[in-house]
């Protein structure tokens, strides 16, 4: 590196450090600096972007990247270990909440690694002796507040309730984290080379960043792709605004629901094909 380009990076790094300590007036501010910096190659591409993600979770509220209550996977407090342990196999997830009578009466939180030593035959089976208490947190809990007490409590899993104490949704520091880091591939996520999976009778799992050209010679389809090049553009002119986790949206011959998305983008969707 030549003197020049030395001097350019330390006065670059001066103005950040005079940024960190509060010298400039607002986040707005901040970013055009950061995006400076990021133009001068000052920072990469990927620090930039975690950067940017831990100024966006502190302006977000749990509410916004929440799975909601109707699309989470949970045990009912009677279930047996022949019921409960092809769930946890079928689902891919580690902990799952336990509910009572109704899906909002959550009793506890079952983690799979608690049954390691259960036999499927034990007919003692107590779930009440197995599950762990449920950590409970409001729709507008900020997420970087959020993820200080996932990390000081020790958990990865909370129960989103909303201002009447209802249960709304749940979320986990996956979801907390993926808002800095981007997408964690996780069991749902189409494998890199496939961005159109079949799941089951006319079922399919679609990176949502597949191209338009290439669902439509999927799908035998004629999606126009001359105003959006990708999927997430086309859902995003038919909802009019960015689909939330969770949302279903007619997509004719198909409903399509988006199982993963923040508040920044969509990630991937679930299709099915409509009767006809």
């Amino acid at each position: 590196m030549n003197e020049d380009n030395t001097r350019t990076n330390q006065g670059w790094l001066e103005r950040i450090g005079h940024a960190l300590l509060g010298e400039l007036d607002n986040r707005e501010d901040l970013m055009a600096l950061l995006r400076s910096a990021h133009k001068n190659q000052l920072i990469n591409a990927d620090a930039f972007s975690m950067i940017e993600g831990v100024l966006h979770i502190s302006e977000m509220r749990v509410k916004e990247i929440m799975i909601p209550r109707a699309q989470m996977i949970v045990i009912e407090k009677q279930a047996s270990l022949k019921e409960i342990i092809p769930l946890m196999i079928e689902s891919a997830h580690s902990r799952f909440p336990v509910v009572g009578d109704k899906k909002e009466d959550i009793i506890g939180i079952l983690l799979a690694k608690d049954l390691l030593n259960t036999s499927q035959t034990d007919l003692q089976f107590d779930i009440k002796e197995v599950i762990r208490p449920a950590m409970i947190v409001p729709e507008n809990k900020k997420l970087d507040v959020l993820l200080s007490e996932f990390r000081r409590n020790r958990q990865h899993l909370a129960i989103v309730v909303d201002e009447y104490g209802a249960v709304s949704g749940m979320i986990t520091i996956e979801d907390a984290i993926e808002q800095i880091v981007g997408n964690i591939e996780d069991e749902h996520d189409v494998d890199d080379e496939a961005s159109i999976r079949a799941v089951g009778e006319k079922e399919y799992y679609v990176k949502a960043s597949t191209s338009i050209s290439e669902f439509n010679q999927y799908f035998h389809t004629d999606f126009d792709d001359s105003t959006f090049d990708t999927i997430a553009g086309l859902l995003i002119q038919e909802s009019r605004r960015l689909p939330r986790q969770g949302d279903v949206i007619d997509l004719p011959p198909f409903e399509c629901t988006v199982l993963k998305a923040d508040a920044r983008r969509l990630y991937l969707l679930k299709l099915s094909e409509k009767a006809s």
